[in-house]
């Protein structure tokens, strides 16, 4: 390894992990959700609040960043965490998955890839270098390397191709951070599909090169479940145990569970908001849909046990008609409420890995979401 480690690994159980990462603006508890701010910004939610609901760090996006308001102009005010009032540890992506995923008009090369913006319709080339000094420009504390992440499912050579030029992306995007100030972390992102020999390449491959930390990309874009966890198992193993492991864009609460059991350590994904925002909460006993119609006359919380003020006091009538009124509120509420239970659900996590009680976690805590919410007496 050439990369300084900033990761202590601080329990085991089976491949359950606990410990903690130390960046520039703090340190990260283990397992660790990253909340998604896109744009600078958590949506329906102040930065307070998901720092009261648990979270140590959260995630800001190269891609709609350095369109929108430009990174030169947040380097200019400040970095990340002066220009949005969050001043804990920021992880960026790369900018590659929205390329991908939000340009209707792209290209894929050697170099670079070119594509047009979806703001403007302008022509912007991302190179692993200017991926790199984005996120230098952006001041966050881990960057991630550029890759070509495919849609599954593919065909292997497509899949074999885009896991090589990732691997190619990945030595050019170590030697654009070797100038970054000590503390800093670029982490490589194993790529390799649904095909178990390359994404053991792939993580092969990274590890030679050398990173303070490892992501597992290319998955939860409509595989199933099984799927995602049978690759988690092929790249887990190759993975050097003293440095942090990152299951990226993942993903539901079992999701995350399955995944931990699996020796993951990080996390991000907008479902908490984006589905709050569509009416459906997170709890001890799954999903709960506030647009049905049963909730109309319920006075009851979500969960009079969370300890999550607005799970804990909220009305579910009250959040029905929020939901069903299209207000504000409702998808503020729930928001907050999603992240709350997520950031619960990880220190809960934390807490049964260094109790060597995570097995028995894990079964009750399915076993909650699998009887379902109570309908009242």
């Amino acid at each position: 390894m050439t990369s300084a480690n900033h990761f202590e690994l601080l329990g085991r159980d089976g491949q359950a992990r606990t410990g903690q990462l130390t960046t520039p603006h703090g340190v990260v508890r283990t397992p660790a959700f990253m909340p998604v701010g896109t744009a600078g910004a958590m949506k329906g939610m102040h930065w307070r609040e998901v720092r009261d609901a648990g979270a140590d760090i959260v995630l800001g996006n190269t891609y709609h960043l350095m369109l929108r308001p430009g990174a030169e102009r947040i380097a200019a005010l400040g970095g990340l965490q002066t220009f949005t009032g969050w001043n804990g540890p920021m992880l960026t992506d790369s900018g590659g998955f929205q390329v991908m995923s939000l340009s209707e008009l792209r290209k894929v090369g050697e170099k670079a890839v070119t594509f047009r913006s979806h703001i403007d319709g302008a022509m912007v080339e991302l190179s692993p270098e200017r991926s790199i000094e984005v996120q230098r420009l952006l001041g966050s504390d881990i960057a991630m390397q550029m890759d070509e992440c495919v849609r599954l499912p593919a065909e292997r050579s497509d899949i074999e191709r885009a896991m090589q030029l990732s691997l190619r992306w990945a030595e050019r995007s170590k030697r654009a951070f070797e100038s970054a100030p000590a503390g800093y972390m670029l982490f490589g992102i194993a790529q390799g599909g649904d095909v178990p020999e390359l994404r053991q390449a792939s993580a092969k491959g990274l590890v030679e090169i050398g990173f303070h930390g490892y992501a597992i990309g290319g998955l939860a874009v409509g595989e199933p479940q099984s799927v995602m966890l049978a690759m988690i198992e092929q790249v887990a193993p190759i993975l050097p145990l003293e440095r942090p492991r990152y299951l990226m864009g993942v993903g539901t609460p079992d999701d995350i569970l399955e995944a931990v059991a699996r020796g993951v350590d990080m996390f991000d994904c907008v479902m908490p908001t984006r589905n709050g925002r569509h009416g459906v909460a997170y709890t001890r006993f799954g999903q709960i849909n506030l647009r049905n119609a049963r909730h109309a006359d319920d006075p009851r919380p979500l969960d009079e046990e969370s300890s999550w003020p607005s799970t804990r006091n909220t009305a579910r009538a009250y959040l029905h008609h929020l939901v069903k009124a299209g207000e504000t509120l409702g998808a503020m509420l729930l928001s907050e409420i999603n992240i709350a239970y997520y950031q619960r659900l990880m220190h809960d996590i934390r807490q049964a890995i260094a109790l060597g009680t995570f097995a028995s976690f894990r079964e009750s805590t399915r076993a909650g979401w699998a009887r379902g919410d109570i309908a009242p007496r």
